[in-house]
């Protein structure tokens, strides 16, 4: 069978185990810091037939989007981020049981000569998920904390496999 007819076969290219194992961070979020104070909202949905995930941050400074993506032949997640105060973090990494990590290339820094960004994502037994983004020198010396930040469900939402949405009535 040529690659084109199983590309015909195939009814979802992006339907393995391994496109969906960043969908613990699907749904409609609220984030809050260490402290509990809530810091803003996102919201992650599948784009692309399940091959990718979007997520469209706000808070009351700033708003972004992110595309992530598994990509099988190196078996990576991919995550490609901008934001409305011009930061932009294209990263790389790998899944581990219920975490994604992802770093940025290496950055010619001013302070230190070279430094990169690391974000990990927790999935949580109580449902929720640990974001941690870390600045780290080329030994792996952390910087400084970017962000840590702790995603809770919006009431009423419901998540599955095709997606997310918010049961409330207006």
């Amino acid at each position: 069978m040529t690659q084109a007819n199983a590309q015909q076969t195939n009814t979802c290219a992006c339907c393995t185990e391994k496109h969906k194992q960043f969908n613990f961070w699907l749904g409609h979020w609220d984030v809050y810091d260490t402290t509990g104070k809530k810091v803003g909202e996102n919201k992650i949905e599948v784009i692309e037939g399940g091959c990718g995930l979007r997520e469209n941050w706000t808070s009351d400074t700033q708003t972004g989007t992110s595309t992530n993506y598994y990509n099988p032949i190196d078996s990576s997640w991919n995550q490609l981020w901008i934001d409305n105060v011009g930061t932009i973090l294209k990263l790389k990494g790998y899944y581990i049981t219920n975490r994604i990590v992802l770093t940025s290339d290496p950055i010619r820094g001013i302070k230190v000569p070279f430094y990169y960004n690391q974000i990990i994502w927790d999935k949580n037994k109580d449902g929720t998920v640990t974001q941690t983004w870390d600045v780290r020198d080329n030994t792996g010396k952390l910087i400084q904390r970017a962000f840590k930040g702790i995603y809770k469900l919006k009431p009423k939402t419901i998540k599955s496999e095709k997606g997310i949405k918010n049961n409330s009535t207006k």
